[in-house]
């Protein structure tokens, strides 16, 4: 039984971010769709850039993917830079977190 919870939230931003930003895909996925594009060409936009920031994650050539997004000639001039930004939120992950941690253990985690 755990007695105490204990959070560290800079190593869950930490492990959120530590494959270039690739954890983000579905977001990017549905804005780029939001913005027009059909959901199977912003699938193959999406694969494709976050492929290219995984094979190549921690490499002296690596790229995050929202380098590699906006670097796509694609998506260039078709979704603003902010909208990519707001999908590539971490926060937005968090947003419902003391939700999740009084359903599991409880109790409501920190304050987001």
């Amino acid at each position: 039984m755990i007695s105490k919870l204990v959070v560290y939230p800079d190593r869950m931003a930490a492990n959120i971010e530590s494959l270039g930003g690739v954890v983000h895909s579905g977001e990017v996925l549905l804005a780029l769709a939001k913005a027009g594009l059909s959901r199977e060409d912003a699938y193959r936009i999406v694969q494709r850039n976050a492929m290219a920031t995984w094979t190549k994650l921690g490499t002296p050539e690596g790229r995050t993917f929202r380098e590699n997004l906006a670097d796509d000639t694609e998506i260039s001039g078709r979704i603003p830079a902010d909208v990519l930004d707001a999908a590539m939120d971490s926060r937005q992950h968090l947003k419902a977190i003391d939700i999740q941690f009084e359903k599991i253990f409880g109790e409501a985690g920190p304050a987001q």
